[in-house]
């Protein structure tokens, strides 16, 4: 049984499970997601095993909010009164390395979010996502190496 306070897990890992909410489902829907993952979380920590990671069980939950985002969205269109020429960002991190991100395909996507947003080893995210490790690596080493290619780095040298 855990003892950490269920606030304390909050505080200690919301802005994480923010981030990669962000990076997998974009800033619209994120904070939605992060809603979710932690009413889920907070149901079922009371009977979390002392040995859990705490933070790669957070990020499976988010994983699991973020697909049901998803198909919510598949099934439902969003009417808008009108339609922007260029859609607008919900929070300040927008622009170029967003959309950079959003471009990457799905498993490479997943595997930059959680390993560089959320710090999870590669085992635990071929766990969330199905795969191995070695692919979640090579998903990861790919969506970085396409971000680095479409995404110039600022005073970046050649």
């Amino acid at each position: 049984m855990i003892v950490t306070p269920f606030e304390q897990v909050v505080t200690e890992h919301g802005p994480m499970v923010l981030r990669v909410c962000r990076a997998v489902l974009g800033p619209a829907d994120a904070e939605d997601a992060w809603s979710e993952t932690f009413l889920a979380a907070l149901k079922a920590y009371p009977d979390l095993p002392a040995d859990t990671n705490v933070q790669a069980w957070l990020v499976t939950i988010a994983h699991r909010k973020a697909v049901d985002v998803t198909r919510a969205r598949a099934r439902h269109p969003v009417p808008v009164g009108e339609v922007p020429d260029r859609p607008g960002r919900a929070d300040a991190w927008n622009g170029d390395l967003w959309d950079a991100l959003a471009r990457l395909p799905d498993k490479q996507r997943l595997a930059v979010a959680y390993h560089y947003l959320a710090g999870l080893p590669y085992r635990e995210i071929a766990e969330i996502t199905g795969g191995t490790a070695d692919a979640a690596r090579r998903a990861a080493a790919d969506g970085v190496k396409a971000l680095r290619s479409g995404y110039p780095l600022e005073g970046a040298h050649s």
